[in-house]
């Protein structure tokens, strides 16, 4: 049974990292550059449930061209705060064989789910593969896999908010914060 009072803990606890008005500024800026380098190629976006659904929800108004959308549903997180093994729960319904796929993500953290994304993207015939995460973790050790497009850098510290969650709350909070 979920603890109000223990997911309040945690949010006053926290040091915010990113307020809402940057969070807006940097998917505004986002926008701009998927728009630059996709614009004229009809994508298919790919969101990553659940924790990309706020990003995504914000980030599609302001691409202003065609685009086809579908989701997939992979974790390795779960409501844990360690990642674990990779989860296909769903896998894009939209035929991706010839397209040029763009996946949001929440976060790329050490890069494994984006990477294991890519290659069934790939394997299944897409004709490119590009990447769009809100937040990239500065870890200490190489990623598998590198975001096109990054809204922000984040410490390597355990991050919550703007559809990052912390022990299953706080997806919906409109700004960036992290444990202390």
């Amino acid at each position: 049974m979920p603890n109000v009072a223990a997911a309040r803990g945690l949010l006053n606890s926290a040091d915010v990292l990113f307020t809402a008005e940057e969070v807006s500024v940097a998917v505004d800026r986002m926008a701009t550059e998927i728009t630059a380098l996709l614009g004229d190629e009809y994508p298919l976006v790919l969101s990553v449930m659940g924790g990309a659904v706020v990003f995504t929800g914000q980030l599609l108004p302001r691409l202003q061209f065609p685009l086809d959308f579908d989701y997939v549903h992979v974790s390795r997180y779960g409501d844990k705060t360690q990642g674990g093994a990779i989860t296909w729960r769903t896998a894009p319904k939209e035929d991706v064989r010839d397209r040029v796929v763009l996946v949001l993500d929440d976060i790329l953290d050490e890069g494994e789910t984006m990477a294991a994304i890519r290659e069934k993207v790939m394997e299944m015939g897409a004709k490119a593969f590009y990447s769009g995460v809100f937040a990239n973790k500065l870890i200490d050790k190489p990623k598998p896999i590198k975001a096109d497009f990054v809204g922000i850098d984040v410490p390597n510290r355990y991050v919550f908010g703007y559809g990052m969650d912390v022990r299953g709350a706080w997806r919906n909070l409109p700004a960036i914060y992290a444990l202390k």
